[in-house]
């Protein structure tokens, strides 16, 4: 990195760190909350509300207060529908103690046990980035954003996976960029650009370990620093046939029942354990061993 594009990211990085900080502040004084109504609640009422959605903590297992999920989170169905179940309890008169058994006794107040691994979905993979073993017997598909935190631990995760099974597993990374994520979009049509030059997994490496300076302008630093032929990246980065490849992208998703990211496959079965390897190994050396049988 030259001294002058290290310098032009100072002032994005400390501009990120305060809003991260002012995010984190937020949900603790903030009023009205993502996806909460409100509507019909006299201000006292609104109040409890509010204290409720402060210190009861949410299910889907983010160890976060459900009014901190609705901020960070808010494509969190558990938080969304517990936050209801709260509210719609006060209004109807309930006290805020009770209000809060009522949202625990909801569908939303404990989440279900999942399998390890969802029955196999067909997902299109061609053309996709892929990396890995180049013939190997097992197939990750990622569906992530790149500017999801949640992701960003992930890459780390799945590249200690493939060291670790380096003849048996590849991936391929699917871009699904969520809405509450202003840069994700382009940042999904950036790694695409790449791909079209061969420098995919270059940028993605970029743009995970600096998510938070994310930006059109810090990823054409990034693209001329792995070397792209900048003129035809940038006419690709906002072309019809990258930004129909990303829509493609997250209907495949959607198809295969993506909510979230990170979200992996392993040979089209949804995996819904830990990334760790220590927690994911036995899953795929499972899986070798049914392969071998066949």
């Amino acid at each position: 990195m030259t001294a002058r594009i290290a310098r032009a990211w100072i002032l994005p990085a400390l501009i990120a760190a305060a809003t991260t900080l002012l995010l984190a502040q937020d949900w603790q004084t903030a009023t009205t909350l993502n996806g909460v109504d409100f509507a019909g609640l006299t201000p006292a009422r609104q109040t409890k509300a509010l204290h409720a959605l402060r210190v009861m903590g949410c299910t889907c297992g983010c160890d976060m207060k459900l009014a901190e999920c609705r901020v960070k989170d808010p494509s969190c169905a558990y938080s969304r529908g517990l936050s209801a179940s709260i509210v719609d309890a006060i209004r109807a008169g309930k006290t805020e103690a009770d209000a809060i058994e009522v949202a625990k006794a909801s569908k939303f107040g404990k989440r279900p046990e999942p399998k390890l691994l969802d029955d196999p979905v067909v997902i299109p993979t061609q053309g996709s980035p892929v990396t890995g073993a180049p013939n190997g017997r097992i197939t990750l598909v990622e569906f992530s954003d790149f500017q999801c935190p949640y992701c960003s631990k992930a890459s780390v995760q799945i590249a200690a996976i493939l060291k670790a099974f380096p003849n048996d597993v590849k991936l391929i990374f699917k871009q699904y960029p969520l809405d509450n994520h202003p840069q994700a979009m382009i940042s999904a049509q950036a790694a695409l650009a790449a791909n079209q030059q061969g420098r995919f997994w270059q940028l993605h490496d970029l743009m995970f370990a600096n998510r938070t300076i994310l930006s059109r302008k810090s990823i054409l630093l990034w693209a001329d620093a792995v070397k792209l032929d900048m003129k035809r990246f940038t006419a690709d980065l906002d072309s019809e046939p990258i930004k129909k490849a990303v829509a493609r992208d997250m209907a495949d998703g959607d198809k295969a029942g993506v909510e979230g990211t990170p979200t992996v496959f392993i040979d089209g079965q949804r995996y819904n354990g830990d990334l760790k390897l220590d927690a994911i190994k036995p899953v795929l050396e499972g899986e070798l061993k049914k392969l071998a049988k066949k």
